[in-house]
């Protein structure tokens, strides 16, 4: 099943290991630890898994319990201080999908996520228009304001993933192709880019042709992994569901490895890289 989300970051899950490895190396317990905070052994481990929130009083007992020095101290708290700032995406926290609201900081750290969609153009690789044309038929729940922010978002997503550098390795069916989202100057506007995308290098575009057998990924629905070169962090595999806005997330090592299986095994079956820019032609 999937894991329930806890709100917590990156920077978060990679404090927490660190308060683990400092109790860990002090040779302390649970329970002692708890002692000084005067708390149940459970809130400790709960602080250790970023389960709750990292308290900056709590935090500093229990570098002064593990013997940590004044300069440690000080750059740990200063490190939770800028993990506890609002992420860049705070701004668009009320059109976002639930899932989206903890794993943005997953998706900013990320160096390579691979994506999935098997009847439209990926979400990291669609225009603007796409996008906004994308919500009018799946989102009818949401305002047009609500809509042209969610666009927006996107936009900021694409613009910032491009500037750090992360790959992204698309898959998609060339169904998206043939299927019309918007108007006829929608899609022109969607395969050009999709043309100009094949050819940045931090971008690996393959495209299953109509007349392709079926592959491992045929019939599931989006799915997007995110890897982050980051020991404490584990890859994530998010699973949209049929309803507006949901999803699945797992981190469980098994899970994420399953997923990857199909989506090596759905690569293997779908055109080149080369041949697909030939399908956008």
């Amino acid at each position: 099943m999937a894991r329930e989300r806890s709100g917590r970051t990156v920077a978060h899950l990679v404090l927490a290991t660190r308060l683990k490895t400092l109790r860990e190396s002090a040779g302390l317990s649970f329970r002692q630890a708890a002692e000084a905070l005067g708390a149940h052994p459970a809130t400790v481990r709960r602080i250790e898994q970023a389960q709750t929130s990292l308290d900056a009083g709590q935090v500093s007992t229990l570098l002064s319990v593990y013997g940590a020095g004044p300069a440690e101290t000080e750059e740990f708290l200063g490190k939770l201080a800028a993990a506890n700032r609002p992420g860049w995406w705070h701004p668009w926290r009320a059109v976002m999908d639930v899932w989206q609201l903890d794993l943005m900081s997953v998706e900013s750290a990320a160096s390579i996520i691979r994506t999935w969609h098997p009847s439209l153009v990926p979400a990291l690789l669609r225009t603007p228009a796409y996008a906004r044309a994308v919500d009018d038929v799946l989102r009818p729940d949401l305002s047009p304001a609500d809509k042209d922010r969610r666009t927006e978002f996107l936009m900021q997503r694409q613009d910032r993933l491009r500037a750090q550098q992360t790959r992204i390795w698309a898959l998609m069916s060339a169904a998206a192709l043939h299927t019309r989202v918007g108007d006829a100057q929608t899609m022109a506007g969607q395969k050009e880019s999709l043309r100009s995308a094949a050819e940045r290098p931090e971008v690996t575009l393959q495209i299953h042709p109509l007349d392709g057998p079926a592959h491992a990924m045929t019939g599931k629905p989006p799915l997007t992994v995110y890897r982050v070169e980051v020991p404490e962090i584990s890859d994530h595999v998010v699973r949209e569901g049929c309803l507006p806005g949901t999803a699945d997330v797992w981190d469980a090592h098994e899970t994420v490895t399953a997923y990857l299986m199909l989506l090596d095994y759905s690569c293997t079956a779908a055109s080149h890289p080369h041949e697909s820019k030939e399908e956008l032609a």
